[in-house]
């Protein structure tokens, strides 16, 4: 697929950017936001007359997380962006339910939804923007992505089943190699492995650039998932809206991930969201 040239663009390109934080790195954040910020200039340098509109939904309930975060978004991400809008909800209310919240405030043609501990290149947000003014038919792009470790990172899933997932969390890496072709299926590998932009079926959460009017279309992520599987959930419900694309020409850097190194908090609640997810959409063992 080669991009088109865009035509008849008039106007700003309104985009609107949902982060939410959970006594989150403030070091990755920073890191985030600037690599945001030059995202941006990128774009206008390339004559797409960008404007970003970020909204920081910050779930924590420490008040000594939220003043440094409050003071940075107020002395250096409010003079990025056109415009800054950071909240807290009163309560940890989860990751889908805080990216709900910016999805209602916001005003824009296409919302990115970013973790606080993601790294953009300077030309994603002009490359997933261009793209999506490009196909019509296209509701959300994934990018391509390494871990901090250079290591890469495949966002892009096809359907779940419990024995891969349980090898993914729990495996020993000696065991993984016995099943790699059956995850590396699994984790898309030969679609995403490509140069070329690819149909996929399930998109990462922690970075969806779609458009605006297609979340809103589905009601954005499920009340259904407090935390993990939300973003498989809305893949599968925002199909009904447009294609999903990995787009290789988009490269992130994602420092996250690894829930079960998280401990059993984070596993239990993990469990708990795929058996909801596997409840609506059906079991698979295999």
């Amino acid at each position: 697929m080669t991009i088109k040239a865009v035509e008849g663009a008039t106007g700003p390109v309104r985009v609107s950017v949902s982060i939410v934080t959970y006594n989150s790195s403030l070091r990755l954040l920073r890191k985030t936001m600037d690599a945001l910020y030059l995202a941006l200039c990128f774009a206008r340098d390339q004559g797409m007359p960008v404007r970003i509109q970020v909204l920081v939904v910050d779930n924590s309930q420490d008040e000594s997380y939220r003043v440094p975060l409050r003071e940075f978004i107020d002395t250096e991400a409010r003079q990025k962006f056109d415009a800054v809008d950071f909240w807290n909800p009163g309560s940890n209310i989860g990751f889908g339910a805080g990216h709900n919240q910016a999805l209602e405030r916001c005003d824009s043609e296409f919302h990115l939804i970013l973790n606080p501990d993601v790294e953009m290149d300077e030309n994603v947000l002009y490359m997933g923007l261009r793209f999506l003014q490009t196909y019509a038919d296209v509701a959300m792009v994934s990018p391509r992505a390494t871990n901090g470790r250079g290591q890469v990172e495949y966002l892009c899933k096809r359907y779940p089943s419990i024995s891969v997932l349980g090898l993914r969390a729990f495996a020993p890496e000696f065991i993984k190699q016995w099943f790699r072709p059956y995850l590396s299926s699994y984790e898309n590998r030969e679609d995403c492995a490509n140069d070329v932009p690819a149909d996929v079926l399930l998109v990462s959460g922690c970075f969806m650039c779609a458009r605006t009017d297609a979340l809103r279309a589905v009601s954005g992520f499920s009340d259904r998932f407090f935390m993990y599987f939300e973003d498989f959930d809305l893949s599968l419900r925002l199909r009904s809206a447009g294609r999903l694309m990995y787009l290789p020409t988009m490269h992130i850097v994602h420092h996250g991930g690894y829930t079960a190194r998280k401990g059993w908090r984070h596993i239990s609640m993990f469990i708990r969201s795929g058996s909801k997810f596997f409840h609506r959409y059906g079991w698979r063992w295999i």
